[in-house]
């Protein structure tokens, strides 16, 4: 009888990685960071299991998308109360808070389930270069995007 592989129950060999969102494109970007919070980077991957690694993102303000989406792509939110509806555009949202960007972008690449919800508690996005992370002493994680006018 044929068993499914399931990798050991502890995820103790997670590891950190830091991604510089300096210079690159927003989709390529979040997609990379996905594949890594998911483990499908890992030849242990599980599609129903958290066998990914933790992502710190640094220069999130940095990021940058082509085309007209910089004033055309809109992100909606909504209060919960009548009329409640928020809409801004991709530059007003950078300017305001960067951050939101990458983790909008990178939470709909996850699943929409309970695993989804626990893998985005392992992202964490900074503005600027600092980050509070460096006892985890992450590794420095290359993503090679297209590179091209914005």
């Amino acid at each position: 009888m044929e068993k499914t592989y399931l990798p050991p129950a502890q995820n103790d060999n997670a590891k950190w990685y830091v991604v510089d969102a300096s210079e690159q494109r927003l989709g390529r970007l979040a997609t990379e960071i996905a594949r890594v919070l998911r483990g499908k980077n890992k030849p242990t991957y599980t599609p129903h299991l958290d066998t990914g690694d933790f992502v710190v993102v640094i220069n999130a303000e940095k990021v940058r998308v082509t085309g007209k989406k910089s004033t055309q792509k809109l992100y909606r939110r909504h209060s919960g109360r009548p009329g409640g509806m928020k809409i801004e555009t991709f530059n007003k949202l950078q300017a305001r808070i960067p951050e939101r960007i990458i983790e909008k972008a990178v939470k709909g690449m996850l699943p929409k389930n309970a695993l989804g919800r626990k893998l985005f508690t392992k992202l964490s996005v900074y503005q600027g270069e600092s980050h509070p992370h460096a006892a985890q002493k992450p590794e420095v994680l290359t993503i090679a995007t297209v590179p091209g006018d914005s």
